[in-house]
């Protein structure tokens, strides 16, 4: 929402602001219910150290009216419209009440000021604290009056919402203080994350959790962006269209088929799946939020985009930019969550989608400034997607928050590849981010491949040979050429930087990738 209006600040004292309040409250003139947003509520957490947008609706040419602590500030309604802007304000746990005046008066309790951050999506993220390993435990002992939650419903739509829609448990959704009674179906990732935070940085911290389990990145992104650029026209937006007629296909034989199976006895095949609608999540779980003020965003997806890994180095890219720029509070921290291992282990280095899809949200990450990664090659299931183990998916995305957007100076990073040299037969790589040294945890260093002129990639022997460095061989490669590490689905890796962070996966050839797009053949 951009809405330039003409606006008056005061800067009063509390108690001097609520009388001001009070008396305006009895000369207000009669006109149509003045409304907030459902992301404005009792318990919500303002973010520090930036001004703060408030937003809402009203009748034309409206006086509106908005308090908060000794701010006073008014403007009228355009067009149905309203907005102003609190002035920049330390990080508080003491609340106070945000008042909107105008023909009615509304008040949100309980407001405080600290750090909000948005935490998006797929599966990984949605996934809750009560199916998470000792989730059941951190529920118990999530009361805390400095940490706030919203949960935003998972609703769709073909076109951008003002407002958010739908209920969570029953209700309007709204921002609550963490307690055993919310936190158990709140985000497990972000939990963990949003509590690390609280406790190291000691402010006020609200976590708005907007997540949908199986949603590609395109779905998070606006119509503008995915139209503005011709491979995202033809490959997502137009082929929508198409991916409806053989949904609709597949499911008349589906329909068709389960009939046969129950008269059979015998199981019913798997049920096709609705295509999803580009935008359709961006436009009623994200637009919605903005311009509502944070520090910065977490992020866990990329699953439902490895098959197309190659186009995620734009695609995820873009996506952070659209944020961005919608949001209007410049380059905001955008923390990501590589993959985290998954499917069968293979007995030799192969090519892999999901490997490349880590290498492309650090290429994305890289490519838009002010965001990272975290590595979670410790904590992948073979044959289950969603691994329970989100404690320390949330502890290391609160470790690089504090690295990236707050400037603390600490290793927030596992070893990440920096150089690799070629001598006597041998691979030695060097490593940033190495914190107090590199480490093998349980046993010789594993997950390390080489490859000579031939490509072909085989395991290497490596040992770490300096705090920095490790130094490769293989009795097959005379003449290595190439390293990769930890290049597969599921990655066995147990290369560690003494501060307790696992290694980047990484490689340095540059042979073309199973999801990047073959040249087109010269013309003769």
């Amino acid at each position: 929402m951009h809405i330039d209006y003409s606006v008056r600040r005061l800067s009063l004292p509390a108690r001097l602001a609520a009388v001001v309040i009070a008396l305006l409250s009895v000369v207000a003139g009669l006109h149509a219910e003045v409304r907030l947003p459902v992301i404005f509520s009792d318990h919500m957490v303002l973010q520090q150290g930036q001004s703060v947008p408030v937003w809402g609706w009203a009748a034309e040419d409206e006086l509106v009216i908005v308090q908060y602590r000794d701010q006073v500030v008014q403007t009228r309604a355009k067009h149905g419209k309203w907005q102003v802007k609190l002035a920049a304000m330390p990080a508080s746990a003491r609340p106070f009440s945000l008042r909107v005046l105008a023909s009615n008066q509304i008040e949100l309790k309980n407001v405080v000021v600290g750090e909000v951050w948005v935490a998006s999506g797929q599966s990984n993220m949605q996934w809750a604290l009560r199916q998470a390993t000792n989730g059941d435990a951190a529920a118990a002992a999530s009361a805390n009056p400095n940490y706030r939650l919203f949960y935003v419903p998972r609703v769709k739509s073909p076109t951008p919402l003002d407002d958010i829609k739908g209920e969570y448990n029953k209700a309007r959704p709204a921002w609550a203080v963490a307690s055993p009674e919310n936190t158990p179906d709140f985000s497990a990732v972000a939990y963990y994350f949003g509590r690390d935070l609280q406790k190291a940085k000691g402010v006020p911290v609200g976590i708005i959790h907007t997540s949908w389990g199986g949603s590609p990145a395109e779905v998070w992104m606006s119509e503008r962006v995915l139209t503005g650029n011709a491979d995202y026209k033809q490959s997502i937006v137009d082929a929508y269209p198409t991916a409806v007629k053989n949904f609709e296909t597949a499911k008349a034989r589906y329909v068709e088929q389960a009939a046969k199976a129950k008269a059979a006895g015998t199981p019913a095949p798997r049920q096709p799946n609705d295509p999803w609608r580009p935008t359709e999540l961006y436009n009623s779980m994200i637009h919605p939020l903005i311009p509502f003020a944070i520090k910065g965003a977490i992020w866990y997806q990329g699953e439902s985009n490895a098959g197309r890994a190659w186009q995620y180095r734009t695609l995820f890219a873009d996506m952070i930019r659209n944020w961005r720029q919608d949001w209007g509070q410049g380059d905001f921290t955008f923390l990501t969550v590589q993959l985290a291992p998954f499917t069968k282990i293979l007995p030799e280095p192969a090519d892999s989608n999901w490997a490349e899809l880590r290498e492309a949200q650090i290429v994305a990450s890289k490519n838009v400034g002010h965001a990272g990664t975290v590595v979670i090659t410790d904590v992948g299931e073979e044959n289950d997607i969603h691994p329970k183990q989100k404690e320390p998916v949330g502890a290391r995305l609160a470790l690089l928050a504090r690295k990236l957007a707050y400037g603390e100076n600490l290793v927030a990073s596992g070893p990440t590849f920096k150089s690799v040299s070629f001598s006597g037969g041998k691979a030695t790589v060097t490593f940033s981010d190495t914190g107090k040294g590199l480490e093998a945890r349980g046993g010789e260093l594993k997950g390390f491949a080489i490859c000579g002129a031939d490509g072909k990639f085989v395991w290497a022997t490596a040992k770490i040979v300096s705090p920095d460095k490790v130094e490769l061989s293989s009795p097959s490669v005379k003449q290595p050429t190439a390293v990769r590490f930890g290049w597969a689905n599921f990655p066995v890796v147990n290369l560690w930087n003494k501060d307790g962070l696992p290694a980047h996966p990484f490689r340095t050839d540059n042979f073309p990738l199973t999801t990047q797009p073959k040249p087109a053949p010269a013309k003769k």
